[in-house]
């Protein structure tokens, strides 16, 4: 691992850290003393994305689900027409 003085290491940050990001690290001394390092970070874990249709053929939809239980949300609101005339 190569060490930089705090000195070179301000003035060439840029190449440091082009460096770093292609997985070098480097120990950054002042007077010759180790101060520090400049590692590569380690790659989060991402999180896993999700996948459409995963379930496909586990779960089926009824023909008539956008109708489904009409009448009795019906009655719900406007109560039983049937029911009213006795």
């Amino acid at each position: 691992m190569e060490t930089v003085n705090i000195h070179e290491a301000k003035t060439h940050l840029s190449r440091l850290m082009e460096k770093v990001s292609k997985g070098e690290s480097f120990i950054i001394a002042k007077a010759g003393k180790p101060i520090g390092k400049l590692v590569p970070l380690e790659e989060a874990d991402t999180p896993k994305k999700r996948r459409i249709g995963f379930m496909k053929g586990e779960i089926i939809i009824p023909d008539d689900f956008d109708t489904m239980m009409a009448d009795e949300i019906e009655e719900m609101f406007y109560g039983n027409p049937d029911k009213s005339k006795d």
